[in-house]
């Protein structure tokens, strides 16, 4: 009976061991097929950091095998150049948690290695958890990139609204600007690079922004970049940006180029003939193949920018010079505009006054008039600043002058010199002005002619049949002087 007691005893115990060994192995199946399933890359190693184990994610971030390095002590894999860091010793040392950024074949990994101890304290494990943040420092940098882009966007069309005192009216009356305006509004249809020629001054920022208004990429960015006002050692990083450390003073996330600012838009670059011969040759490039690389970098960005390109120089007589690129030249002067100078439009003189007058006068508050003779002046001046130098006489004279009535001796003296003849009988007198305001006028040109003519003041009154007290108190009305 006893024998039979201890029978169902050892029977039972040996059930209890197989159930347990069964749970155990079941909970064992269930841990691998844990480890084995993290996306993180997990490495297990013993008290002397040799490695135990690595999970499959760590095969894959790795590019290794578990076979390589299974049983191999990480000292030696940090010896044989495998790694540059090592979590799980830095972890054995401490006897802490120890987190590490590290760089391996091109990818960022951010390894912690945990320390595991036993009820005595002693470390029995190292278990080291990697993550590869490649993916997510790129996404990181491409959207610092993105936001940098819309911040110097922002910036610079602020620069560009406040650098804007005009209205940029369009205003043109000789078929030589018509036919430039109507070449500018057929060429806005499509996307061909326009290379715009002309003095400066004469309006051909007007041009660039008259095509961008009336094409598909109106509601894109217009970039300005002057090319002769850059210094040319900075052109090349303002023109196609830089990355981190390009050179020294660099911003420390790199920054990017114009070229980028204008993608999906346009980009005008004016004075194009004072861009360096370096510069030259990427510009080239891009116009190519549609690619830019920041200064400092190799990564390729395909962009798609309009170019417009504005010149006051003969491109023609540099390219023999040997000052500018021949194969650019003819990238760029794929389709040319000329834009006349003023003294080429005569036609256009007096509405552009008319229009800047009034523009300066409504923004002051002030309402001024020209005489006669002070338009026949400002006509026949030839005006080597073209319109900018037109714009600028108007608001001085609106801003300068004394009364509401603007005549010759209110004029830049290289002006009024060239208009200091009387009128004929035949002139045509503005209707704004009236009989006084005429006949002053008149006045006005009679005596500075006999002036020139005679240099005093008793010979001009013997010619113009007055006292010559008479002719004293009128030169001092007109502000003129006398020998």
């Amino acid at each position: 009976m006893s024998d039979t007691l201890n029978n169902d005893s050892s029977s039972l115990t040996v059930e209890e061991l197989a159930r347990q060994m069964r749970a155990f192995q079941e909970q064992t199946r269930e841990l691998d097929a844990i480890i084995d399933s993290s996306s993180d890359g997990l490495w297990i190693c013993d008290a002397e950091a040799r490695v135990i184990r690595i999970n499959p994610a760590s095969e894959r971030i790795n590019n290794i095998r578990a076979g390589e390095v299974v049983g191999k002590n990480m000292r030696e894999l940090l010896e044989q150049g495998f790694i540059d860091r090592s979590a799980a010793l830095e972890a054995l040392t401490s006897r802490s948690v120890v987190s590490q950024l590290q760089n391996r074949e091109g990818r960022k990994l951010i390894s912690t290695g945990t320390p595991v101890f036993d009820e005595g304290g002693q470390v029995i494990r190292v278990v080291v958890s990697e993550r590869d943040i490649t993916e997510i420092d790129n996404l990181q940098r491409e959207l610092e990139e993105q936001e940098a882009i819309r911040d110097q966007f922002r910036s610079h069309m602020l620069e560009m609204r406040q650098a804007d005192l005009e209205s940029r009216r369009v205003i043109a009356r000789s078929p030589a600007m018509l036919k430039a305006l109507r070449q500018a509004l057929k060429v806005s249809a499509v996307n061909s690079t326009v290379l715009i020629l002309g003095e400066s001054g004469v309006g051909k920022g007007l041009i660039a922004d008259l095509i961008q208004k009336n094409s598909s990429r109106a509601e894109k960015p217009l970039i300005e970049i002057n090319c002769g006002a850059i210094p040319e050692s900075l052109i090349e990083s303002e023109l196609f940006g830089y990355e981190k450390g390009a050179f020294t003073g660099a911003q420390s996330g790199g920054k990017p180029g114009y070229l980028e600012l204008a993608d999906g838009g346009i980009l005008f670059l004016d004075e194009i003939a004072e861009l360096p011969p370096a510069a030259q040759v990427k510009l080239l490039r891009f116009l190519e193949n549609g690619r830019v690389i920041r200064l400092g970098g190799t990564k390729a960005r395909h962009l798609d920018v309009r170019i417009l390109a504005a010149t006051h120089r003969n491109l023609e007589e540099m390219v023999k010079q040997g000052s500018f690129r021949l194969d650019l030249y003819y990238r760029l002067n794929v389709i040319p505009i000329h834009v006349p100078a003023l003294r080429d439009r005569k036609d256009c003189i007096l509405p552009l006054i008319r229009h800047y007058m009034d523009l300066f006068g409504e923004r002051d508050s002030i309402r001024k008039r020209l005489t006669r003779a002070a338009q026949d002046a400002l006509l026949a001046y030839d005006y080597p600043g073209n319109v900018r130098q037109l714009m600028n006489i108007c608001e001085r004279l609106v801003v300068m002058t004394e009364g509401n009535l603007i005549d010759l001796k209110d004029l830049p003296a290289e002006i009024a010199a060239g208009g200091s003849a009387t009128p004929g009988p035949s002139a045509v007198w503005p209707e704004e002005m009236t009989l006084q305001e005429t006949l002053d006028s008149v006045e006005r040109s009679v005596l500075q002619k006999a002036l020139a003519k005679y240099g005093n003041q008793v010979k001009m009154a013997e010619a113009l049949g007055v006292n010559q007290s008479t002719i004293a108190r009128k030169l001092k009305r007109h502000g003129l002087g006398t020998t």
